[in-house]
């Protein structure tokens, strides 16, 4: 991603222009820059400086551009904001100063108008808009570039200023939500539901294809013959479109219904063409069949929608007990090998099936299976684009009856992700945008961690993840209310308890501000939010100050008493715990006679039952999962295990 070989440096190139007389139309001279976008095609962006006749700091900023794609391989809608900058910058040079010719970067006189140019730049935008914020500051990106470059001289000025903090407002960005689980389900259960009925469809449709023989010998208006056909590449799309009888009346009844809309009718114009087109979806995957691949990948790795998209065969390593995959992101620039085990416990997805068996912290789907049954429905397109080896999304298209294969175009018109949702007929609250899916696995992950960034965050910065994921409404809940006193209709049973979370926040797990306007103090908060003070079933704010144990001495009694000490904090995350420790309640339960449970353990199980009966069966089932795969234990002193012997 660099300027094309042998190109010259808008500068050098500049005096040619004053010498010889600027060129026009394709002879032009300028600096051309190919980056590639977030499809892997290649784009080529152009600055000119002739256009502009303060063109010398064009060529100035061009060049610094050119360089800055090449050395840090900026992607392609990234680099053509910085054409858009410099064009935006110097075409205001142009009109506002008469002597803008005279201008460059060692020019004394461009700091004044710069500063004016990025006070009113917002003035051409919407409130809000972010663009004016990302245009000075490209501006500046280069400037600096240049002073940092001893041989090249920038005005001293011009310099310190363009480190300082721009003029122009930044306007203001609203973080996309993730999905509720409710819709994260529903697009989850629609693809595996589109993947099958996919393999059911090229199924059909190759063996069909294996009935046919070639049109000549066979029939033009027989399905099996066009579709051995075009699997065998014998016969071209221009060839089925040019012996169709140009009356659909006049087609068999299979091809006829074909084409028919919705509504019942059918559009004469391009009735031909939408007949090959259906054609080619019996044997290979469309644009929008990829749809649910992609989503499949993201829910079952957390990943972004580029690294789900961007691995090929060669970045697959299978494995005896899952998949290895060679994951890139491009706007991280960061390239990662990461193993995805298969649960021996996990099945192929049924409609049926129920979401309490999944487990939130690990691909809820086999990454292995997704993979193996992506390489399936692809393997044909692959066979016949050999060059492309970077993705395994790939997929044919018809353009002016020539049938071509290449990588997939996510957005492509009509075949995007909303066109997908609609097509499964699938109904989302909110933005209907890919990149909302990514947000529910990371929210999910930070939820199962009890809310630990460093865990949550585990594939970018946790800088990244406190700006960026943490802004969604299940977050912004546990920010919020994550902590609650215990149910009235619960705790007026009990004597002593503890604070838990209520049902409404039974997704979401603590934030140390919210739990200082509670009445704790910093370090306590500080201490609960950061885990430092579990106590097993609960969170304790002062193990050092029980109820249980003489003032400045640690608990004596905890896990067994902690659901009758008001110090203690009942959060999400220890529903695993809570349940084993019911079970061994149970079981003291059996051993003891009524009278002496209830004087020894009647309060802890009142308040443990009903804690738990403020928990959903899903919830409950999730735990369990963990505690059966060996995720979780709970640690009970000697004596909890005994005190029924004696």
């Amino acid at each position: 991603m660099a300027r094309k070989r042998g190109a010259m440096s808008a500068e050098r190139t500049e005096f040619l222009r004053q010498a010889l007389g600027a060129p026009t139309g394709d002879d032009r001279i300028g600096v051309r820059v190919v980056a590639v976008d977030d499809q892997g095609r290649e784009r080529l962006h152009y600055i000119d400086p002739a256009d502009y006749r303060c063109s010398r700091l064009a060529a100035q900023l061009a060049d610094e551009w050119a360089e800055y794609v090449a050395s840090t391989d900026l992607s392609a809608s990234a680099s053509r904001d910085y054409v858009r900058a410099v064009d935006l910058v110097c075409s205001a040079m142009d009109a506002a100063y008469d002597a803008s010719a005279s201008l460059s970067l060692e020019s004394a006189d461009l700091l004044p108008l710069l500063a004016r140019w990025e006070r009113t730049l917002p003035t051409a935008y919407k409130d809000g808009s972010r663009q004016p914020g990302v245009m000075s500051s490209g501006v500046r990106l280069l400037i600096v570039r240049r002073d940092d470059h001893p041989e090249r001289t920038v005005d001293e000025a011009l310099a310190g200023f363009a480190r300082g903090r721009t003029l122009t407002p930044w306007g203001e960005t609203s973080e996309r939500d993730e999905f509720s689980r409710a819709d994260k389900r529903a697009l989850v259960k629609a693809a595996w539901s589109a993947v099958h009925a996919l393999e059911k469809r090229l199924a059909d449709g190759w063996a069909l294809a294996a009935q046919g023989r070639h049109p000549d010998e066979g029939d033009w208006l027989h399905m099996p013959d066009l579709l051995w056909g075009l699997s065998r590449e014998v016969i071209q799309p221009r060839q089925i479109a040019d012996r169709l009888p140009q009356l659909t009346s006049q087609w068999p009844d299979e091809l006829r219904e074909m084409v028919i809309n919705a509504d019942g009718t059918v559009t004469k114009r391009r009735a031909r063409r939408d007949l090959i087109l259906r054609l080619i979806t019996r044997l290979y995957p469309t644009n929008v069949d990829l749809h649910a691949f992609r989503v499949l990948l993201m829910d079952a790795t957390g990943h972004a929608p580029e690294e789900v998209t961007g691995f090929g065969e060669g970045d697959i390593e299978f494995l005896p007990k899952g998949v290895r995959l060679t994951l890139v992101k491009n706007r991280a620039h960061r390239v990662r090998h990461r193993a995805f085990r298969d649960d021996a416990a996990s099945q192929d997805f049924d409609e049926g099936e129920s979401a309490a068996s999944e487990v939130l912290d690990r691909p809820r789907r086999e990454v292995s299976a997704i993979v193996r049954r992506l390489l399936a429905v692809t393997e044909r397109v692959r066979e016949r684009c050999p060059d492309v080896t970077d993705t395994l999304f790939v997929r044919p298209s018809l353009v002016y009856y020539e049938l071509r294969f290449g990588r997939w175009d996510s957005n492509m018109q009509g075949h995007r992700f909303t066109d997908w949702l609609a097509s499964v007929a699938v109904t989302v609250d909110g933005e209907a945008h890919i990149g909302r899916l990514r947000k529910s696995t990371k929210v999910e992950k930070a939820i199962v961690s009890g809310g630990r960034i460093s865990v949550a965050a585990d594939d970018h910065l946790e800088e990244t993840f406190a700006g960026h994921y943490a802004q969604g409404t299940t977050l912004r809940i546990l920010s919020g209310k994550v902590i609650t006193t215990a149910q009235d209709h619960w705790f007026q049973q009990a004597v002593h308890g503890p604070t838990v979370i209520s049902s409404d926040a039974a997704e979401v797990a603590e934030n140390s501000e919210r739990l200082q306007e509670l009445g704790l103090d910093k370090e306590q908060a500080d201490g609960i939010v950061q885990g430092e003070l579990d106590m097993g079933v609960s969170h304790c704010k002062n193990p050092w100050d029980s109820p249980f144990s003489p003032p400045g001495e640690l608990c004596a009694v905890a896990p067994l008493r902690c659901l009758e000490c008001r110090n203690a904090w009942v959060l999400p995350s220890q529903l695993p715990q809570l349940l084993l420790f019911a079970q061994h309640l149970e079981r003291v339960r059996r051993r003891l006679d009524p009278k002496t449970f209830t004087r020894l353990w009647g309060q802890s199980y009142v308040n443990l039952r009903a804690a738990l009966d403020e928990r959903t069966e899903e919830e409950k089932a999730l735990a369990q999962k963990h505690i059966d795969a060996g995720d979780v234990s709970l640690d009970l002193p000697l004596s909890a295990h005994v005190e029924f012997d004696a």
